[in-house]
């Protein structure tokens, strides 16, 4: 147990508060920082634009005033100030930050040379020992008022007359300023602060019916504070987004209205969305705490059911997209053999018809399904970037258990003189599953660019520039072989 240290005066009480508002800037990327992490001592990646409205006593003239309670982790180079109850007669001539908190440690090396009482706990009794303090550190160095010096180390108490100059309690930045009206003043403080993050958390539910994919999807925003200050009943603002790390615009009244609208329209309680400048702001309909060292969640939307999706089985074990630089890649080696698993996706589109619709904020997807005795379990996770209305999202889930396969080289003719090469695959693919199953089979052209499929056993669909997609359904506990001749010249 550490000991306890007393002093005979602390100091004043905060400012008081009216308002405060949050928005909370992220760039921490979805899955890379936990609970766990955050105990263990990790920094946030983000910041707010904190906007705290005080009342606070101004003097006459040129004079001090003091605005505690702000966030330790502020960057003071972001403050703005202004008297809402005298905007014009008021001017701010200089700032401070002053940041040298109380601690063990500062108190007792401001009071090296100064008087202090300890108490030492002897068994059941308690013996104080006064004097002038020499030294501090493991222990503590005293000398009497009889010359005796004394090292004290297992001590209970220490007693100070008085709180040092220069230590304060709380993070306070320190006004000097010139005012025509004196009194108290409604006063708004802006400023930026790190130790902030937030990401999303997506929640899907995956039907169990093998002829008709449907999702419910669900999402919660997890808020993180380590900024050193204590936000209670504050207005909340996310942004989506990758701004270039400045302060936030101030809202137009155009935008401002457009807000009011969409908030309107959103649950009362919830979040409600809007476009900001490139980005999307996420506003929560309600008021909530934001202690200091506090994680929390907050739903970001109702639950949404019975979405549309699909569940594609994907066969693709080739060495990849491309691997030419400058010229045709004439390794006859590359990618000869190979031998694998399908992979299982998940895919889904953000469209209103859909029930969704919603520009998403980049988070991690968990997905699970319903078991033969009805527990949900988990079958998978992926994350997703930010993503606007309308767009096709896909996850990657896992490894399917029953689909198996291996792909090989059968043929391969390089004419060097000619500028040309050929090279033919095939490709067995096993389902081992008890029902039939739909399956693609993705190959990679990575040789070069300009290329051609001169013969092929199955009908395939060019996807992009070098990749093509030959779809199987391949019957229960049965195969399926493939088998194409791609011609390369340069």
């Amino acid at each position: 147990m550490l000991p306890l240290l007393l002093v005979s005066a602390m100091t004043t009480a905060s400012p008081e508060r009216l308002d405060v508002s949050l928005t909370v800037y992220s760039s921490a990327a979805p899955g890379s920082l936990t609970i766990q992490a955050l105990e263990q001592g990790a920094l946030p990646q983000g910041y707010a634009l904190i906007r705290d409205a005080r009342r606070l006593s101004f003097p006459e003239g040129q004079g001090e005033v003091r605005f505690s309670d702000v966030a330790a982790s502020i960057d003071p180079t972001t403050v703005s100030f202004v008297s809402l109850t005298d905007p014009k007669g008021t001017r701010v001539l200089e700032q401070n930050f002053q940041f040298d908190l109380v601690s063990p440690g500062k108190l007792l090396a401001r009071y090296v040379d100064q008087e202090i009482s300890v108490l030492m706990q002897r068994g059941d009794r308690s013996e104080q020992v006064d004097g002038r303090l020499l030294a501090s550190g493991d222990g503590l160095t005293l000398i009497g008022s009889d010359g005796r010096v004394r090292y004290l180390k297992d001590y209970s108490e220490v007693s100070f007359a008085e709180l040092p100059g220069g230590l304060i309690t709380r993070p306070t930045l320190v006004w000097l300023v010139q005012g025509k009206r004196a009194g108290m003043h409604e006063a708004q403080v802006s400023y930026q602060s790190s130790g902030f993050a937030w990401w999303t958390d997506y929640n899907v539910v995956l039907s169990s019916d093998p002829k008709r994919c449907t999702m419910d999807l669900s999402a919660w925003v997890t808020l993180v504070n380590r900024s050193g200050g204590s936000y209670p009943n504050a207005q909340l603002k996310l942004v989506a987004g990758e701004p270039n790390r400045a302060p936030a615009a101030i809202e137009s009244k155009v935008m401002m209205r457009a807000m009011a609208a969409d908030m309107a329209q959103a649950q009362p309680e919830g979040f409600s969305e809007a476009a900001l400048f490139e980005y999307h702001m996420y506003t929560l309909g309600r008021r909530t705490d934001i202690p200091n060292q506090s994680t929390k969640q907050l739903e970001l939307f109702p639950a949404v059911v019975q979405v549309p999706c699909s569940r594609p089985l994907v066969f693709s074990i080739g060495p990849g997209s491309t691997y030419f630089y400058g010229g045709p890649n004439l390794d006859r080696g590359l990618g000869s053999t190979a031998e694998g698993s399908a992979i299982a996706f998940l895919e889904f589109e953000n469209r209103k018809e859909g029930g969704l619709g919603m520009p998403l904020p980049a988070g991690r997807v968990r997905v699970s399904q319903a078991g033969p005795d009805g527990a949900l379990e988990f079958i998978g996770e992926d994350s997703i970037k930010h993503t606007p209305r309308n767009e096709k999202l896909r996850l990657r889930l896992g490894e399917a258990f029953d689909i198996k396969g291996e792909r090989k080289q059968v043929d391969f003719q390089l004419n060097e003189a000619g500028k040309a090469l050929s090279e033919t695959f095939e490709i067995t693919v096993r389902n081992r599953k008890q029902t039939a199953a739909d399956i693609v089979v993705r190959e990679w052209l990575y040789r070069w660019s300009g290329w051609s499929i001169e013969q092929n056993s199955h009908p395939f669909v060019k996807q992009d520039a070098s990749t093509v997609d030959f779809p199987l359904s391949i019957p229960a506990d049965g195969e399926a072989v493939v088998r194409y001749t791609v011609r390369y010249r340069w």
